[in-house]
């Protein structure tokens, strides 16, 4: 059963903004995802200021998530 232009699922970006967006917040959101973290985060020498390397990259990625949301917001996608 096809559907319509109007029963589109809502879901699915319909713009290039709303796939570029949506395939950055996938991938960033990746990165926090157990394999990623246990494989190549999990490091206890470096730290910074005492805080250990896997908080500080965490920090970074759910900070760039929060970024990918704002600007998703900001275009209106």
């Amino acid at each position: 059963m096809a559907l319509s232009p109007l029963q589109r699922r809502r879901f699915l970006p319909r713009t290039r903004d709303g796939r570029i967006v949506t395939f950055a917040f996938v991938a960033l959101f990746l990165l926090a995802m157990p394999p990623v973290t246990h494989a190549f985060l999990n490091r206890i020498e470096p730290s910074f200021f005492g805080v250990p390397f896997l908080y500080v990259a965490l920090f970074i990625v759910y900070v760039a998530l929060i970024a990918v949301l704002i600007l998703a917001y900001r275009r209106g996608v």
